[in-house]
């Protein structure tokens, strides 16, 4: 694989995902030689000259002034996330090297184990698992202490049966990777990640190039369990407090309904 320049690469990304008519240009004639906009349309919608946008994305030049960084949002159509995602591939800084588990992570080990009604697991910023409650267990058998929830949910075909949404939960955990892990591309497990993804799964191989970005999200995953029929859970990716690199992940039923009997029904074995 060639090195990373993970400016120029994501400037390069989000340019060929646009079209002239997404910008308000005309297309022009004859056949266009590059997917999505020109370096040249991208610059001259920034203000900037193409020689400099060019040294942007062949990693000649790594620092651009804020103004030009807002400038480059705009001509391609970023939203805040992006943005942000952005301004943070240009300031580049060394992670600190890993100083073990946090406490918060034990803590909370102890605590999503007391929860019957509410799967729960514990993921590092790489999405893997360190910690899953006996409800998730129960629940996704492919979700385990030791495995990555992404590597699982792109290599376990069993999980496109489970997912009813599997393409578009794929397409949002890997832009959720990619934003969690997109700064550090040097880092061995992260290679480690994309390697494994890379020659296992055809949908990362067509969507880890777009370097979409995403963020922590909540909102409803519908499932067709084998033992539970139909689901509709509720989830919600959360932030650990406490660390800097975990999240707490969790799945749980609205009160009432159907998928609350058949999530109480598994919870207790029946």
């Amino acid at each position: 694989m060639p090195a990373p320049r993970p400016l120029g690469d994501y400037l390069r990304a989000r340019r060929e995902l646009l079209h002239p008519a997404d910008v308000g240009l005309q297309p022009g004639v004859g056949l266009r030689r590059v997917p999505g906009l020109r370096r040249s349309e991208v610059a001259a919608l920034a203000a900037i000259s193409t020689e400099y946008y060019v040294k942007l994305e062949q990693g000649q030049e790594t620092r651009p002034t804020d103004q030009v960084l807002d400038a480059l949002s705009r001509a391609l159509k970023l939203d805040a996330t992006a943005s942000s995602y952005l301004r943070s591939l240009a300031r580049l800084v060394g992670r600190p090297a890993d100083a073990g588990t946090p406490p918060a992570v034990e803590r909370t080990r102890w605590l999503i184990d007391s929860w019957p009604m509410t799967a729960a697991m514990i993921l590092t910023r790489h999405s893997d698992i360190v910690a899953v409650n006996p409800l998730m267990g129960t629940l996704i058998d492919g979700y385990r202490v030791g495995r990555n929830a992404l590597v699982v949910l792109l290599l376990d075909g069993g999980m496109r049966e489970l997912y009813l949404d599997w393409e578009g939960l794929s397409m949002r955990s890997i832009a959720l990777f990619r934003s969690r892990t997109g700064l550090d591309l040097d880092d061995p497990r992260v290679q480690e990640l994309v390697e494994e993804m890379t020659q296992g799964s055809a949908r990362f191989r067509e969507l880890w190039h777009r370097h979409d970005i995403g963020g922590m999200t909540a909102g409803t995953h519908p499932m067709r369990h084998p033992a539970a029929g139909h689901l509709s859970l509720q989830y919600a990716h959360l932030p650990l407090v406490g660390t800097d690199d975990y999240s707490l992940f969790l799945y749980y039923a609205e009160p009432g309904t159907a998928t609350e009997s058949a999530l109480a029904d598994l919870a207790s074995g029946r």
